[in-house]
């Protein structure tokens, strides 16, 4: 054994053991769940109620001895509910609007596919870590792109068109009456979509580095049978158009290697009386304010995409997922802008107008 600084208590390493196998628990468990959510079992489990692992895989077409160990695990982590009576099984309503309801207001099952990414780039991070050099987001498992879509897309769907848009001053308004509109940063395009649906007579570009992500984004717009918008290959700093009434960086600005270059260029793109908005995610404006459940996830985000992504791009910043209103309002000041103000925000985004 190494040695120690100070010597802890047995009460203190019992609770360090603890937190431990609790961690590795859910670490064990997260591949679960995002088999749960690829199989059907969440949803055929809210559809039919209580269940025995027999009924669960008849319905979905798996073994019952691996439906058997997944319902046991799910029960251990508390996501569903066990019946030692008749060994039954069934899913809380809760549980289902996060884990089975893709329509769902919380749902959140594929972050899951986040993690997967995350372990999959394992060996690419650690080399980062060693070097300081960066790793571009084109460079990642695909699945981070469709699991980050897919997640994403949860927040966008719920809050975007109800509340985030109607924050900003006299923008939905515009938007209405026709308006133009670019989504930097749009990846897959979720959040293009869903205000170009919402806004008819309004025109949307989404922007993106990734020209795979920009690909699928076409695809997605089609399917969906939306025309009042379009999806261009370009950077933060260099995309194209002018007199924008709105700009919007979606949970983005903090992983590019120049925000400052990004908000210079989009101010230079908007009308004189037009509007930038910045959905970051959920964060304090000190490490200790974020020293919470929300704060560790996006702290892991961050070193493992966000911080990474920067450092690989010019400028490398660094600005990292947990940056904060007051730095994004320096920022915004060193850009040109006058102001930056908190718009609204959720449990885990930050909403905020930069003011011209």
């Amino acid at each position: 054994m190494p040695l120690l600084r100070a010597q802890p208590t047995p009460a203190e390493i019992q609770a360090a053991v603890g937190q431990t196998i609790a961690d590795l628990g859910a670490a064990f468990s997260g591949v679960l769940v995002n088999i749960g959510r690829r199989l059907g079992l969440y949803k055929a489990m809210a559809e039919i109620g209580v269940c025995t692992s027999e009924q669960l895989a008849k319905v979905t077409g798996v073994r019952e001895r691996y439906v058997r160990e997944w319902l046991n695990n799910q029960a251990a982590g508390g996501y569903v509910r066990y019946e030692p009576d008749g060994h039954r099984y069934s899913l809380p309503a809760a549980q289902a609007m996060v884990l089975a309801a893709e329509d769902s207001p919380v749902y959140m099952a594929p972050a899951f596919e986040v993690a997967a990414a995350f372990w999959l780039d394992e060996e690419r991070i650690l080399q980062t870590f060693r070097s300081g050099e960066g790793l571009g987001w084109h460079e990642h498992n695909e699945r981070l792109f469709c699991g980050t879509e897919m997640f994403f897309r949860t927040g966008y769907r719920t809050h975007l068109v109800s509340e985030w848009l109607p924050a900003l001053d006299g923008v939905v308004e515009r938007l209405h009456a026709g308006a133009r509109v670019a989504d930097v940063g749009c990846g897959h395009g979720a959040s293009t979509i869903v205000m170009a649906r919402a806004f008819p007579m309004s025109e949307f570009v989404g922007i993106d580095y990734h020209a795979d992500s920009i690909r699928t984004a076409g695809h997605r717009a089609r399917e969906a049978g939306i025309d009042n918008l379009r999806f261009e290959v370009a950077t933060a700093k260099a995309f194209g158009g002018r007199d924008f009434d709105l700009i919007c960086f979606m949970d983005c600005l903090h992983d590019l290697g120049d925000p400052l270059g990004a908000l210079l260029h989009a101010r230079g793109a908007l009308k004189s009386d037009g509007k930038v908005m910045l959905v970051e995610p959920y964060a304090g404006n000190a490490v200790e304010e974020n020293l919470n459940p929300v704060g560790r996830l996006f702290y892991a985000a961050s070193a493992m995409a966000c911080t990474p992504n920067s450092l690989s791009q010019e400028v490398g910043l660094g600005l990292g997922a947990q940056a904060g209103e007051e730095r994004l309002r320096r920022l915004a000041q060193q850009a040109g802008f006058s102001d930056l103000k908190l718009a609204t925000r959720t449990p885990v985004n930050l909403v905020l107008e930069v003011l011209q």
